[in-house]
């Protein structure tokens, strides 16, 4: 893939260089990103199926330009995931972010337009999230299975948290069974880091204004005053163990702004 790498649109950008990856290349390895090599889609945009020369496959994640906040968090999750080497993380293969010089006919004139394709290529991951696999016998996660998931997922965990750099921690943010990928032997792996946060040498917190991130698995800190640790990811990774364990994933709407210790206890004792 070397020879199709492409020049980096991002002002300032200091992704490698060799996992530049040109649009045209990935056009080409979804067949033009036809709906037959859709793999999943969401606010965030559409994962598709994309198949290189030597036979290997990858997901191609096309973010949705539209989304609020997409440029930020597409530059966050590529300097982080390039910057990841673990078994439990999930491995970034290259991305794209190329400027495309569009002309479109409107109202009976054609116009120039200028759309920035921001693209992400990881590698394919044939058992999809964990969040597919919970709660459906029928994909048989026994215990021994399960118990290894929580497994990978604390390695992977411990690894952002204690062992990618000394008393700089990555916090995810966003830890849910949909952003835990599985291989072909249920291996786990850590995914989506589109909001997570890197400390600087020996900080230990962090505060916000803006606590995105998916109701049920935030911490109770990080929702209502915006304080993020590393416990912010240990409390998602809680809901997670429980979820695994007991197979029950009904959680709050996403709209609901509060819940009381109790109404959590009951729901996760259920």
């Amino acid at each position: 893939m070397d020879d199709e790498s492409s020049r980096c649109d991002i002002p300032g950008c200091t992704f490698r260089d060799e996992c530049k990856l040109s649009y045209q290349y990935l056009e080409k390895i979804t067949n033009n990103f036809s709906t037959e090599r859709e793999l999943g889609a969401g606010g965030f945009g559409v994962v598709y199926k994309g198949l290189l020369p030597n036979g290997e496959l990858i997901a191609v994640k096309k973010i949705n330009p539209l989304t609020p906040g997409s440029g930020k968090q597409f530059e966050n999750e590529v300097h982080h995931l390039l910057s990841l080497n673990h078994p439990n993380i999930v491995r970034c293969v290259g991305y794209c972010y190329e400027t495309q010089h569009l002309r479109l006919k409107y109202e009976g004139k054609y116009i120039f337009i200028e759309a920035s394709e921001r693209l992400l290529c990881l590698e394919y991951m044939p058992k999809g999230s964990l969040d597919y696999h919970l709660a459906d016998e029928s994909h048989g996660l026994d215990w021994h299975k399960r118990y290894n998931i929580i497994s990978g997922i604390c390695y992977g965990l411990h690894y952002l948290h204690e062992e990618w750099q000394v008393n700089t921690p990555i916090v995810h943010l966003d830890l849910k069974p949909a952003n835990i990928l599985l291989g072909d032997d249920m291996l786990p792996k850590i995914a989506d880091f589109g909001l997570s946060r890197l400390f600087s040498a020996q900080q230990t917190r962090v505060h916000t204004e803006n606590s995105d991130g998916t109701r049920g698995y935030m911490a109770p800190e990080y929702i209502n005053h915006g304080t993020i640790t590393t416990k912010s990811d240990i409390f998602s990774l809680g809901v997670i163990i429980i979820q695994i364990i007991t197979g029950y994933r009904k959680y709050p709407s996403p709209f609901d702004t509060e819940l009381s210790y109790h109404d959590f206890i009951e729901l996760t004792g259920t």
